[in-house]
């Protein structure tokens, strides 16, 4: 199993490119079963999760090619499988995706219970419960879920609570229903929207994507279109705390700062200077001195949840006490074991993590639970003293595109080690 092993004590410094959003890809990839005509993206992620959906829609039929100008053109023209088998569904959630695209255009479903992170309970019943509104059958069988349409109908429907994957499934599901659909209390993260402006590009009808209601006029058939990936919030979020807890200076290019203003906000409170230009984001460290900020995470335009393990790495280096608190997922402080070994100063209650400042962190082998808590064993590492070893890296690699390089080409020593 390959691990990453980082020397800390360096200063970041420079500038790197923001690759495009997972997050955002993902349903998007999806989505390409809807049309019978080829789609061509741009600035799409070279990601463990992004070969999963490549591996699962050509399982199906799709054809996928890579172009000279490396952008890649998929074509579900000939799909012949409406399966999502176990093997490929159990590494990754939003494998379920699939679900609402299939139904719409060939009435029929069978999908694989999903896996992915430990991080907590996403329950499935929201895309279950809306697509049944919509007049699916849905049945449960051996792990799997069967769902069958002779023609899906536009709705009302209001969701019990929100949900991304929820949210962007029916959405894909109802824009080739017959008559108009009303999604209430839906997600509005950027990649809602960037799914509903995907979607739109296909001669889809979506209006209120980033709202809490969802308006969908469904059509006959979409077409194919050319699309570029936005850019990973997340990502660049990972990128520039590690900037402000090595004390550097590093820039940001390829991303909007108004997709992660809640992210910014939080950066400047810590101390440190944000400057914002034309599609990059610049951090700089004037002090040494890092400052605590409490943090609560919450579904778009609230702190996001895909943050809440990098930004408690920072507040570990803080001089004072915060308190973060995680709203989204019940068990997403498995992180927390590990950066205490690191020594941090972190306690447990519940929903809230107490953290207390410590001057510096020694290097220790640690042990990744889940993506995003990789992120922050590797920014630890940055800062700490020796050699860090993070093993099962593969979770990394999961959702962010070769990290040890873009690191590396900012001043980190970092490797990675073979199996």
């Amino acid at each position: 199993m390959e691990k990453l092993k980082i020397i800390g004590g360096k200063k970041l410094s420079g500038s790197i490119s923001c690759s495009g959003a997972k997050n955002a890809a993902l349903p998007m990839l999806a989505a390409t079963i809807l049309s019978d005509e080829p789609i061509t993206f741009k600035n799409l992620p070279y990601l463990q999760d992004i070969t999963t959906m490549f591996e699962i829609l050509g399982s199906m039929g799709a054809d996928i090619t890579l172009n000279e100008s490396m952008d890649f053109i998929i074509s579900t023209s000939k799909l012949h499988d409406f399966e999502a088998r176990y093997e490929l569904v159990k590494t990754m959630r939003a494998s379920i995706l699939v679900l609402g695209s299939l139904v719409a255009r060939y009435g029929s479903a069978r999908i694989a219970l999903p896996g992915g992170c430990a991080i907590g309970t996403r329950p499935v019943n929201f895309h279950l419960d809306a697509l049944e509104k919509l007049g699916a059958k849905i049945e449960l069988k051996n792990g799997y879920i069967e769902a069958t349409a002779k023609k899906l109908v536009g709705c009302e429907i209001n969701f019990p609570g929100v949900s991304v994957t929820g949210t962007e499934n029916i959405m894909m599901a109802a824009v080739l229903a017959k008559g108009q659909s009303v999604l209430r209390n839906v997600a509005k993260e950027p990649e809602v929207e960037d799914l509903a402006n995907f979607l739109n590009s296909m001669g889809a009808k979506i209006r209120g994507a980033g709202t809490d209601e969802i308006i969908i006029d469904g059509v006959e058939d979409l077409t194919g279109t050319k699309f570029s990936v936005p850019a990973d919030r997340i990502e660049a979020g990972t990128y520039l705390i590690a900037a402000a807890i090595t004390g550097g200076d590093v820039t940001i290019s390829n991303i909007q700062a108004h997709r992660m203003n809640n992210i910014l906000d939080k950066l400047k409170l810590s101390g440190a200077l944000i400057t914002e230009g034309e599609d990059k984001i610049q951090l700089t460290m004037e002090n040494d001195s890092i400052l605590p900020v409490d943090i609560s995470t919450a579904p778009f335009p609230g702190f996001p949840t895909d943050m809440q393990a990098q930004f408690t790495v920072l507040n570990a280096l803080s001089e004072g006490s915060s308190v973060v608190t995680e709203n989204v997922f019940e068990n997403r402080f498995m992180h927390v074991q590990e950066l205490n070994r690191m020594g941090c100063d972190i306690t447990v209650k519940g929903s809230n993590a107490f953290v207390k400042g410590v001057d510096s962190l020694n290097g220790a082998p640690v042990m990744a639970t889940d993506l995003r808590a990789s992120a922050s064993l590797i920014l630890a590492g940055l800062c700490a003293k020796g050699e860090t070893i993070v093993d099962r890296i593969y979770h990394i690699d999961r959702g962010y595109e070769r990290i040890e390089e873009k690191l590396s080409y900012l001043g980190a020593d970092i490797t990675r080690l073979p199996n």
